[in-house]
């Protein structure tokens, strides 16, 4: 119940839901009140905001901060484990087998295989639990994706009942121990990911995937042009100040009252 309830309370914070909830009560207040200027504000406020946080160069200047904490992994430090953390996903037995993991979770994937077969004799680890009103989980279809990549499924282990990255954390330890592994997942949910595995006293190898925010060349267009791109970009800064914010405030971070 709490999780469930701190996802829909998480998720109307949001950069999109907010704003929407902004612009809506302006609309409210100018059509249904007599306090039309603060409406208009509201309306005002909400509409620049959403047209900023959707322009390349404002959402990717947010985010890049984020991301560029830990660099992509190439050491050559030997590992037993590469550890990939679950992320968006369905199944539908229909489709391309990569098909099925949404948004984050096939890059992070892609990544971890890249990394298996630079770890000859290495263990793939998918963790994350069943979404509501699925019946396969995260872990094991992160599990089908790779196999139909080619990763032997006696090199493979599912951690099934994580529902979240502090959980995922602590399934990992009893997993595995102390043995060496790297941690796989979005290069902006790594620095949180990093804290709630040092929290549970392991020292995993960081390996960002799925970097986002962008430094390279692109066409004059495309950073001018507000597009829902950028807006998601937006919306990645905005999951993750709220998840440091949550992890703060549970003492997971080792600041306040370290447990």
């Amino acid at each position: 119940m709490l999780f469930t309830l701190k996802k829909y309370i998480g998720g109307m914070m949001l950069p999109l839901p907010l704003l929407l909830l902004l612009i809506g009560l302006g609309i409210v207040l100018v059509w249904f009140s007599r306090f039309q200027r603060t409406g208009k504000s509201f309306i005002t406020l909400g509409w620049l905001a959403l047209l900023l946080l959707s322009l390349q160069p404002v959402a990717d200047s947010l985010l890049r901060p984020i991301e560029n904490k830990y660099a992509t992994w190439r050491g050559s430090e030997p590992v037993k484990y590469i550890v990939v953390l679950g992320g968006g996903y369905t199944w539908n037995p229909e489709w391309a087998p990569s098909s099925n993991l949404i948004n984050n979770s096939l890059p992070r994937l892609n990544e971890g295989i890249r990394l298996w077969r630079e770890n000859p004799g290495s263990t793939m680890i998918f963790t994350g639990g069943i979404a509501v009103s699925n019946n396969v989980s995260t872990a094991e279809v992160g599990a089908r994706v790779a196999e139909s990549l080619g990763v032997p499924r006696s090199e493979i282990i599912t951690l099934d009942n994580p529902k979240d990255t502090e959980e995922e954390a602590a399934a990992v330890k009893q997993a595995i121990g102390d043995a060496p592994f790297l941690l796989v997942t979005s290069a902006s949910h790594l620095p949180r990911a990093m804290i709630f595995f040092e929290h549970v006293g392991l020292h995993p190898l960081p390996a960002p995937a799925n970097q986002l925010a962008i430094e390279s060349p692109l066409n004059p267009w495309e950073r001018v042009i507000p597009s829902p791109v950028w807006l998601m970009h937006s919306d990645r800064v905005g999951y993750e100040t709220l998840g440091r914010l949550w992890q703060w405030l549970k003492g997971s971070s080792g600041q306040p009252g370290d447990e």
